[in-house]
């Protein structure tokens, strides 16, 4: 074997290089390269020319076709993937928000071309150098001398193709990064907007706006620079490999089995070093992080968390720097990566090794004593056996913290020695509030207003209704308000053009006294029927169209370019009034495009074909309250409560809205489904909980008003001060309108929201509790006590008791204001309830135009005694199921086809005690019938009071005389206070037709036939029940003196007695039920044609 380097006799080429001629191929034998034996080179099969310009004339046709049909479907598909997006536009532009969409797309696609172009920048440019350092030749061919001496060519990949590849791996890893990193859009964002929150944490003492606006974003972006990093270095080995700077030999004789370039050595190096600088980075963040981890007693660094974890991580920062800096150091400088690094033995290997594996090695012990086993040997032998005196300074911080962070560091605490013996006239300094307190449950008398005052079938209310509060006659009068919701699921006669063209809107708010009822049960109405009268709109111009509302239809197309109207606006003898819509409500859907464009958004080619979209036609749709506002306001957290109020003349949907952060240092976390659940979220459809986030900070800093006519949405910096709005201001300059434009009429209306106060009552059953050391004994904490209302199933899945608003006046208030309340018992499972606290806070804004008033949002929590033995509501509910006359009449009203609700049980804190108030509703079992209030509860301590009204009920528990008027004082057997017999909310409506509620839309103070009649067995019910209930107590006390006559006779009575009410329950539902299909007069919607 020769030793000549430039021996060729042994050159050796790769498959690739061999051949039968050249520019042969493998199957030209004659290696001729390819031509036929005449030189001609035209073989055999040859075509004479001109016989295929037939066939390429009509190949070249085809393919043209297919070009432009390609076109066009590429077209097509283009333009509907588009058009939702320019509805969209159209939409943000009409409502006076365009700045929203555009903003929010710019910083979307700003961050994923920032991410993509990063990504790409550095994996392309780790590929780039890796080829730019090749050992091949550019034609990717690479020469050696082999072992036996012999010059060795091996072909490999071309530069030109090692750099398309590069371009399409680097291409695929920015889309990739690019569309992974750019969904946390709002924390980068906050990053460069960040606020003082004015107070700095107390372990570092950085301010908290570090951590709930700096922190989360650095975090994020290190993560993808650690991950980009790691992505280069992977490229880059990568690329070594394919344009053989790092080879692949077999291990012989003690050589290594890879062949690594110097110059790509030092390259990876590089990467590594990049690689620990990141990591080390990294690990530095997470130590701030740990001031609000999660807990198992609190949240927030612990003693060992500040003592053993946060060193830890420092120090662990300082191994990844140091160690990356090692080993790529050792990468671009050993000889252990080359082929002819020859090691004789094992150790030798582990010597050219041992750099890596020491550092690597210590690294991992280093994190497993820090990280793991000194954290757990502290706890458990420093920590636990002295957790109390150790962890008191930390529980100190979240108690602070959380305290601060959901606005509860500012409650009145109120000693409350409260008395369980009622006392003649012991209301009396309470007549305010006994005056106001509620009688009607708004969870229990949707049906009663919908079979009074819907009037038609294609008209609802809301299951759960609202309450408010108006001045009514010069007074502050706590209201049940709701609105009437258009609801096109109760029209017979569906088809496209009345669905969106005919049936567009509700009409009218109606709006019931609080604390009166009429003479047999029903509520007593202020603002009724249609067309409206009553309180709120007699004495101003009144807008009542609903167009935008909960229940909307998802859209609607309005307007007209005639003087002709087709859109239904309310039931008027035998047809209907009809109006055209003359606000700005929607985007306009005056031309081919636009109509083309929303006909592709809904799915339907109607809006396009249709004559009533003409050039004057608006599309009305993001139809609910809570929508709009959400989509203008999407960092926002929605309230899950919406409520209609009349406002200087128009109807307006208020929306409350929090701003939040789950990053706010040592704060407890909360999540916000789970804390604002209760029994009326759980049971109705138009009150629901929050949306289910962890978050550690929370505040009410906006006030969202939406018009229902129109639907233009007003956003009010309720909190300016806020410094998570102030971040989101910047995002969204302009957005928000200061408080001073908040009218008069609309600060009445405007009130503490329930879903921050379900929070804060939440946390307080613990965070009252201030001091360290009886926090972490735990011995006076309580909790929210479960709805005694409920059924036993559910009380056993423990669904809290919601709180209530009610006008009342507490300690260090001057007057009764409008309250948010709610109680609290002893945390556990004891049997026995016994109230703990009481808590309330100020939900009057005032009537002052651009002022908030002084008082509103103190929040008041009066703490009882802890040898305390006031029940708790579930002690009083028991109570008063457990009375015996209470029982009796119960049972009483229940016979043949009735059954009772029991209503809200509210806690008032009058008479130096607790007072409980139950109203119960008697209604038939029919598929028509309706709950009448008909007996009120009343408890103080374990006395228990049960009579036909309130004011009745509490004179037995209080001497004979409360000493104070109830608001249904004046209410008389078959009389109200307004004179009328009946119910006063049996007017207005149809003319010509009864409709549902026997209303008359001639007439403002009508009282039709059919009301009159339902008065009357109404009337004759209530006899025939109270016959029964005195036969009754007549039989048991026949049978006590064993009068077996006398007890005949009362069982005879209380047999016909039954017999009466049930014939009266029946009739009462049958005349219900005909009045109900009375009101079906026909309408706009059976004349108009289905397009």
């Amino acid at each position: 074997m020769s030793n000549n380097f430039w021996d060729f006799t042994g050159l050796r080429f790769p498959a690739g290089f061999q051949g039968n001629g050249f520019g042969g191929s493998p199957s030209d034998d004659d290696g001729d390269g390819g031509h036929d034996g005449d030189g001609t080179g035209s073989g055999r099969g040859r075509k004479r020319i001109g016989d295929g310009d037939a066939a390429s004339r009509g190949g070249t046709a085809r393919r043209v076709s297919g070009v432009i049909v390609a076109v066009i479907l590429a077209v097509a598909l283009l333009f509907v993937l588009l058009s939702r997006f320019v509805t969209e536009v159209m939409w943000y532009s009409q409502v006076g928000y365009a700045s929203v969409i555009w903003t929010q797309l710019g910083i979307k696609v700003g961050l994923w071309v920032a991410y993509a172009v990063l990504a790409f920048g550095i994996t392309y440019f780790a590929a780039w150098r890796a080829i730019g350092v090749r050992p091949d030749g550019p034609d990717g061919v690479h020469y050696r001398t082999g072992d036996d001496g012999v010059l060795e060519m091996r072909a490999g990949v071309t530069t030109k193709t090692a750099r398309r590849t590069a371009l399409v791996v680097a291409l695929v890893i920015a889309v990739f990064v690019g569309s992974r990193f750019f969904v946390d859009w709002s924390q980068i964002v906050l990053l460069f907007h960040a606020q003082s929150f004015g107070a700095a944490d107390p372990q570092f003492g950085i301010d908290n706006g570090f951590y709930v606006f700096v922190l989360p974003g650095l975090r994020l972006i290190v993560q993808a620079l650690v991950a980009l990093v790691f992505l280069g270095l992977v490229v880059s080995i990568g690329m070594h490999v394919v344009v053989g700077g790092i080879r692949f030999t077999m291990p012989t004789r003690g050589r290594g089995i890879f062949d690594v370039t110097r110059r790509a050595s030092r390259q990876i190096g590089v990467w590594v070093i990049l690689g620990g600088v990141m990591l080390a980075v990294s690990r530095t963040l997470d130590a701030f992080s740990h001031l609000h981890d999660a807990g198992s007693r609190f949240d927030g660094a612990s003693y060992t968390t500040v003592h053993a974890t946060i060193p830890m991580d420092f120090a662990m920062a300082g191994v990844m720097l140091v160690g990356g800096i090692i080993i790529g150091v050792w990468v671009m400088t050993s000889d252990a990566f080359r082929s002819d690094a020859v090691h004789t033995s094992a150790r030798e290997a582990l010597r050219a090794w041992r750099t890596p594996v020491i550092v690597i090695a210590a690294s991992l012990v280093i994190a497993l004593i820090g990280s793991g086993i000194y954290p757990a040997v502290l706890s458990r032998f420093r920590v636990s056996p002295n957790a109390q005196e150790l962890e008191a300074e930390y529980i100190q911080r979240n108690i602070d913290a959380t305290r601060s962070a959901f606005g509860i560091d500012t409650v009145t605490l109120s000693d409350y020695d409260a008395s369980t013996q009622g006392a003649a006239g012991a209301l009396s300094a309470d007549a305010e509030t006994t005056a106001q307190i509620r009688l009607l449950d708004p969870q229990i008398v949707s049906p009663t207003f919908k079979q009074l005052q819907q009037s038609k079938q294609y008209y609802s209310f809301a299951d759960t209704l609202a309450v408010d509060k108006y001045s009514i006659d010069g007074h502050s009068q706590d209201t049940v308000i709701a609105a009437r919701e258009l609801n096109l699921a109760g029209n017979d006669n569906r088809n496209w053009v009345n669905d969106h063209t005919v049936y567009t809107h509700g009409y009218g708010i109606v709006a019931a006294y609080g604390n009166k009822i009429t003479a047999d049960g029903q509520p007593r109405f202020f603002e009724q029927n249609i067309p409206t009268t009553g309180e709120l709109t007699d004495t101003q111009a009144y807008e009542p169209r609903i167009y935008f509302s909960p229940n909307a239809p998802d859209y609607s197309i309005v307007g007209s370019d005639t003087s002709a109207s087709w859109e239904f606006d309310y039931p008027s003898g035998s047809s209907g009034v009809t109006t055209t819509f003359q606000g700005d409500g929607g985007p306009k859907v005056s031309n081919p495009l636009t109509k083309l464009l929303y006909s592709i958004r809904f799915g339907t080619d109607q809006i396009f074909f249709s004559d009533r979209v003409n050039s004057a036609s608006q599309i009305l749709y993001y139809r609910n309250p809570s929508e709009r506002v959400k989509k203008v306001a999407p960092y926002l957290t929605l309230d899950g409560r919406v409520y209609p109020a009349v406002v200087d003349g128009r109807v307006k949907w208020i929306v409350d809205a929090y701003t939040t952060s789950s990053d706010y240092p040592y704060s407890q976390s909360v999540d916000l489904a789970s804390v604002t659940t209760d029994s009326v979220t759980t049971e109705s459809s138009s009150v629901t909980s929050l949306q289910s986030e962890t978050v550690n900070y929370m505040r009410n800093s906006v006030k969202a008003v939406v018009d229902a006519y129109d639907g233009s949405v007003d956003l009010y910096a309720w909190n300016p001060d806020d410094p998570v709005l102030k971040a989101w201001e910047g995002v969204f300059p302009n957005q928000y309108k200061p408080i001073r434009a908040i009218s008069g009429d609309l600060m009445s209306h405007l009130r503490y929201p329930e879903g921050l106060f379900k929070v804060q009552r939440s946390l307080l059953a613990t965070y009252h509790v201030t001091n360290a050391s009886e926090f972490f004994s735990g011995e006076d904490f309580w909790q929210t006590p479960t709805d005694p209302t409920e059924s036993d199933a559910e009380k056993q899945q423990g669904v809290l008791q919601p709180p209530y608003y009610l006008t009342l006046q507490t300690a260090g208030m001057d007057q009764p204001t409008f309250s948010l309340t709610s109680t609290y018992i002893p945390a556990g499972t004891s049997t026995r309830e016994i109230l703990t606290g009481f808590l309330s806070v100020d939900s009057d804004a005032g009537s002052e135009t651009g002022v908030v008033g002084p008082n509103y949002g103190t929040i008041r929590l009066l703490e009882l005694p802890k040898n305390s033995n006031v029940p708790g509501p579930g002690q009083a509910q028991n109570n008063f199921n457990a009375d015996a006359d209470v029982s009796k009449e119960l049972n009483l009203l229940q016979q043949g086809d009735t059954s009772i609700d029991r209503g809200n049980l509210l806690t008032l804190p009058i008479g130096g005690g607790l007072v409980y108030v139950q109203p119960v509703y008697v209604k038939s079992n029919g598929t028509t019938s309706y709950p009448l209030l008909k007996k009120v509860l009343v408890a103080f301590g374990d006395q228990v009071g049960f009579a036909d009204t309130l004011d009745e009920a509490l004179d037995q528990v209080f001497g004979g005389d409360s000493g104070a008027s109830a608001g249904d004082a004046d209410q008389a057997d078959g009389v109200d206070s307004t004179g009328s017999s009946g119910s006063s909310g049996s007017s207005g409506g149809d003319t010509g037709s009864t409709g549902q509620t026997g209303q008359s839309g001639a007439s403002d103070t009508p009282q039709s036939s059919g009301a009159s009649g339902a008065s009357s067995d109404s009337g004759t019910l209530r006899k025939a029940l109270d016959d029964a209930n005195q036969a009754m107590q007549d039989s048991e006390q026949a049978m006590k003196n064993g009068d077996w006559a006398a007890y005949g006779e009362a069982q005879q009575r209380l047999k016909d007695a039954l017999a009466t009410a049930t014939e009266q329950g029946n009739a009462l539902e049958g005349s219900s039920s005909d009045a109900a299909s009375s009101g079906a007069a026909s309408s706009p919607s059976s004349s108009s044609s289905a397009s």
